[in-house]
């Protein structure tokens, strides 16, 4: 038996700047340095690794049995206070999904700063106030890329063989990605990248699981009680002229409003079930990033009374058509004839879950897998009849500058 004790503390200010460590801590916050929202963790109290269909409901399961076994004080009560998992689940069955419940976490809600500590029976409220000093960050040095499984001429190659595909009925729709390697003179610093992406990106979600690190604009759910939400993205531009100009033309282009309807309706279907009431916005909205636009439709809902876990609802969102396809299983399987590669944990579900079942989880986007001097960079797009592969590759690797600029960044 070991214990788990919740205390509430003064707002921690800057999160990603109490990791103590350039490695092996968990992360997911929303905002840049002092107004960031989410948690932070470090120590490994536990880890699971599953495969799989049911990789998600092992999951679970384990984590319900972790719980049991601890004895719990908690005095804030909030959304991800008490025992907590990150968990970051694979794109295909084949894909090691991972959770780990760290021995350490603080969290920021809008309401207050807390920290929370795992640890033997009786030790855990001793130990909760003694937060380690961080290491100093240290940038990698110089960064050489080079094309990994996936080269740009082969992912323009993808993408015609792809719309050929679609135009002859196959399926409506597939997302293709492709991967880039990026080598460093020393090992990277995870936190650098953290604080990076979330200045730059501070509306995202920014996360570090494992060494999958990255930050996502597309919540795929968020389960706070009875009350869920999901932000649908799909369909997607990048500056020319100006960003109204680009939002603009988003709004009426067939291409991507076609594309955007096809995720949102793989999010509603999923959902619908599961609620009393749904709301699904008729008409999307764009979504201005530093370097992209999206088009964005932000669900919201109640769920029934039997209200699955975030986890158990996430698992069954995977994979939605903004990065799988329609219909799901034959997208399944054209990106498995023409992606020459496993994806791992890109593009699938990332977050956290909490005792009570509340949880959010992004889609692992805008990310890369750190392994010491080397990092995976992977980025994709949505494939339908009228794509052009040349666009296509170009939105790829804009999809990529985040990493890369973090890579490069020097604090």
């Amino acid at each position: 038996m070991g214990s788990a004790v919740t205390e509430r503390m003064d707002q921690p200010e800057g999160l990603i700047s109490r990791l103590p460590r350039p490695t092996g801590s968990v992360c997911f916050v929303r905002g840049d340095r002092g107004g960031e929202h989410g948690f932070v963790g470090w120590g490994v109290h536990a880890r699971f690794t599953a495969t799989g269909p049911n990789a998600a409901s092992r999951i679970q399961e384990w984590f319900d049995e972790l719980r049991a076994g601890l004895t719990v004080t908690d005095s804030v009560g909030e959304p991800g206070t008490g025992p907590l998992a990150f968990v970051s689940l694979g794109f295909d069955d084949t894909d090691v999904a991972v959770a780990v419940v760290p021995q350490v976490v603080v969290g920021r809600t809008a309401s207050t700063g807390f920290v929370t500590r795992i640890g033997p029976a009786g030790d855990a409220a001793a130990a909760a106030v003694r937060l380690p000093v961080p290491a100093p960050v240290r940038a990698p040095g110089r960064v050489s890329y080079a094309d990994a499984e996936l080269s740009v001429a082969g992912f323009t190659s993808a993408v015609a063989a792809a719309t050929g595909r679609i135009r002859r009925g196959e399926l409506d729709k597939v997302v293709l990605a492709h991967d880039l390697v990026a080598t460093a003179e020393r090992s990277i610093d995870e936190r650098l990248l953290l604080r990076r992406l979330a200045a730059d990106y501070p509306g995202c979600w920014t996360f570090d699981v494992e060494g999958l690190v990255g930050a996502s604009p597309e919540l795929l759910i968020r389960r706070q009680g009875r009350r869920i939400a999901s932000r649908v993205l799909a369909g997607t531009a990048w500056p020319e002229h100006t960003d109204d100009a680009v939002a603009a033309g988003l709004l009426h282009s067939a291409k991507d409003v076609s594309e955007h309807r096809y995720a949102v309706r793989s999010v509603s279907e999923v959902l619908a079930p599961a609620c009393d009431h749904l709301d699904v916005p008729e008409q999307p909205t764009p979504l201005v990033l530093a370097n992209l636009t999206h088009l964005s439709t932000d669900i919201t809902g109640r769920l029934d009374e039997f209200a699955p876990t975030a986890l158990e609802l996430a698992a069954r969102l995977h994979p939605t058509a903004a990065v799988g396809g329609i219909p799901t299983d034959v997208a399944r399987q054209v990106i498995g004839e023409l992606e020459p590669m496993s994806r791992g944990r890109y593009a699938a579900p990332v977050g956290w879950i909490d005792g009570r079942g509340d949880g959010e989880f992004a889609i692992a986007l805008r990310c890369a897998q750190v392994n010491g001097r080397t990092v995976r960079l992977l980025a994709g797009c949505g494939i339908v009849a009228d794509s052009d592969p040349e666009t296509d590759a170009r939105e790829a690797q804009i999809k990529m500058i985040p990493i890369r600029d973090a890579l490069e960044s020097s604090s």
